[in-house]
């Protein structure tokens, strides 16, 4: 279960809303990987509900800022796949989520600071997020905390480089999760109602209770 806060005047939500994260980890530091067309590159592994490769775009002869977006999705695919290959991930509960969804390159700015830190996060089938990532940002934090580069309840803003949307995130509890040193992560953003669905189940439906294939 995750936790979600959202304001409520009494009429309608407002913003930001928040969520508090599944326990996120550092799955690897600094791990070598060899990305065919760009050498050898280190990435940081972490999990913030799925797992997702990181490392500045710098190390690909990119700008996250400024490079074009193609250009940038081609580089972080490359090193999704290169990963997948060289680095075999372990999940403390599931080995059905033991995957790399992505990787997310930076701006390299990961000590703790005021100021925005940007990134952008291609994931499943070089797929852009229009935001910094959910759970990109909670493996994001979990890593900085890991490395001693931010704080408990210290609030960092991070940037989307595609439409300049904005998340904050800040690990509000450390905990175990299975062998590994792990954080709750709080994000937080604008969110805006876009609509409900309704689900109806009429009583003469044979299949309305659902089936069993045996």
């Amino acid at each position: 279960p995750v936790t979600a806060f959202v304001p409520w005047d009494g009429h309608r939500s407002g913003n930001p809303v928040r969520f508090h994260s599944v326990p996120a980890f550092a799955a690897a530091t600094d791990l070598a990987i060899d990305v065919p067309g760009h050498g050898k590159v280190v990435v940081d592994i972490g999990y913030g509900g799925t797992f997702y490769a990181f490392l500045s775009a710098e190390q690909l002869g990119l700008d996250v800022c400024s490079s074009k977006t193609r250009d940038l999705v081609s580089a972080a695919s490359a090193v999704t796949e290169a990963v997948k290959k060289q680095f075999k991930l372990h999940h403390p509960e599931s080995e059905d989520l033991a995957f790399l969804y992505g990787t997310i390159l930076t701006d390299g700015k990961d000590t703790f600071s005021e100021e925005p830190t940007t990134n952008i996060c291609v994931f499943a089938d070089e797929q852009v997020d229009r935001s910094p990532t959910g759970s990109g940002v909670t493996a994001r934090i979990a890593l900085q905390y890991h490395k001693g580069l931010i704080q408990l309840d210290q609030t960092r803003t991070f940037r989307s480089s595609t439409t300049g949307s904005l998340f904050t995130g800040k690990a509000v509890k450390a905990t175990k999760f299975g062998n590994y040193n792990a954080v709750i992560v709080e994000v937080s953003g604008e969110a805006f109602y876009t609509g409900t669905a309704t689900f109806t189940v009429e009583e003469e439906d044979p299949l309305k209770h659902g089936f069993f294939f045996k």
